[in-house]
């Protein structure tokens, strides 16, 4: 959608007056209590139920077609599990944790106590924008902050959506949603807000980290990259199979966490291939016309990814596709999945986050050249390993690092709200989620209480035996 300057330009004003009042409304209620934390979460589930199917109805649209079923597992169940968790949990997590105190210090006592940091900024992709926009919003509403939201402007009837609904739960002192172009993201990235997390490219990533730099914004980077999956020899191949061509075909592949590439012993890498071919046909036929399959989000991203074929089979790639009438999978802005082999380091497929339904396989030999390849390229944001063998997989977990790690399946670890997600050194900054959410919003205040019995008093001036025995004595007992 472009967004005209006028109407751009009315829409920064506008954001900037919205931010204006947030600020000045959490100076004012700093101390958020608990009961409050609870009303906006509840408020938050009831939006959620209320408006699930129009969210749905929004998604699709926004797509070209999207599956009902799919928003509804991939994203409405996953935030309503978030808000249920925190609701349940937010008390313990809010307050005050006794600390150890070092001897030298008794009879006083730590504490750390979380406060609210203020306006938290959120800017959400159009991939998953429900899961995206909303997921952060309960760790940030749990740690007692205020909350403006920019979906993207790739899925402006959801962005219409979100906001109607948002604005009929809440007041424009509790969360807001910001809808507009490119012009209102600049600005938006720009705003001095006590945190922003960004979920996006790579690209986009740097430009929001240097926009938050100029206001020292602290930020939550939660980015992508080319996630492997790791078929170990000891796996059953037919399983690995079924789970990757779901994990990597889910929303068509449009997704941070699909696996990106998939490194194969090479002697099973045919056998992979006429399996992974099986499993698409058992889950979405042939026809482009199969409503559980999604459509590529707008004419330029369906672009990029056919450059990225014809780039790879320019340079001497295998190409593996099996559908057929090529032109009534495109009039439906549909990709039929491809698999491809044979690649090279100066494929476009082998350098770019491909988040389509492309999947480059890779043959190795040696455990050791998979863990090699990995470390080779940019940390990943998820990691995925199949197989039995405990010394291979301890070995894939120890020597590699990324995000996040799913063992004998793909895409699981993002649902973990006992677990922290999030993105390392090109894939991210920071983690969120369940009680990792709450405490990358809030500021956890250290506080020493002093005792009045303390024996501190003593090693003031004027110093002399008494200080001598009394520093001798904390040497000794720390």
């Amino acid at each position: 959608m472009d967004w005209p300057i006028g109407i751009e330009s009315d829409a920064v004003q506008r954001m900037e007056m919205l931010f204006h009042a947030l600020g000045t409304a959490s100076h004012r209620d700093i101390d958020v209590p608990l009961a409050v934390r609870r009303d906006l979460l509840k408020r938050l589930r009831a939006l959620l139920e209320r408006h699930a199917g129009n969210f749905e109805a929004a998604i699709s649209e926004d797509f070209g077609h999207r599956s009902a079923h799919e928003t509804r597992f991939a994203e409405t169940i996953i935030v309503e599990a978030a808000i249920k968790h925190a609701h349940r949990h937010v008390a313990r997590w809010m307050a005050p944790r006794r600390i150890r105190t070092d001897p030298h210090f008794w009879p006083g006592a730590n504490r750390l106590m979380p406060q609210p940091l203020g306006v938290v900024g959120v800017i959400a992709p159009w991939n998953f924008p429900l899961l995206l926009s909303l997921t952060p919003v309960v760790g940030a509403l749990a740690a007692g902050n205020l909350v403006m939201i920019k979906p993207s402007e790739r899925a402006p009837r959801f962005a219409a959506c979100l906001s109607k609904a948002v604005s009929e739960y809440f007041a424009a002192t509790e969360i807001v949603v910001v809808e507009g172009g490119p012009a209102v993201s600049e600005r938006f990235a720009a705003l001095p807000f006590d945190h922003l997390l960004f979920t996006g490219s790579i690209s986009v990533g740097r430009l929001v980290a240097a926009s938050a730099a100029k206001n020292l914004t602290p930020i939550t980077l939660e980015l992508g990259g080319k996630s492997p999956a790791i078929i170990d020899r000891s796996a059953d191949l037919a399983v690995a199979t079924r789970r990757i061509a779901f994990g990597k075909l889910l929303n068509a592949g449009q997704t941070c966490i699909a696996p990106d590439y998939v490194l194969c012993p090479a002697d099973m890498l045919d056998k992979f291939v006429e399996l992974f071919f099986a499993e698409v046909a058992t889950l979405y036929g042939s026809d482009p016309r199969n409503p559980d399959y999604s459509s590529i989000v707008d004419a330029a991203h369906y672009a990029r990814l056919e450059r990225f074929i014809a780039d790879a089979a320019a340079k001497g790639a295998r190409i593996e596709r099996r559908a057929n009438r090529p032109e009534a999978w495109k009039a439906a802005r549909k990709l039929p999945p491809c698999l491809i082999l044979a690649t090279s380091d100066d494929m476009l497929i082998r350098r770019e986050e491909i988040f389509g339904p492309i999947l480059p396989v890779i043959p190795y030999e040696r455990a050791e050249e998979a863990i090699a390849f990995v470390n080779d390229h940019d940390r990943p944001l998820a990691l995925y390993w199949f197989g039995t063998y405990r010394d291979t997989r301890r070995q894939i977990l120890h020597r590699t690092v990324s995000g996040g790690v799913t063992i004998n399946d793909c895409l699981l670890h993002i649902a973990q709200e006992h677990q922290p997600f999030g993105g390392v050194g090109a894939s991210g900054t920071g983690s969120y989620h369940g009680e990792w959410g709450f405490r990358r919003f809030s500021k956890e205040k250290p506080i020493f209480y002093r005792s009045r019995l303390s024996p501190l008093g003593l090693l003031l001036p004027p110093y002399g035996r008494t200080f001598d025995r009394l520093m001798a004595l904390l040497r000794m007992i720390t």
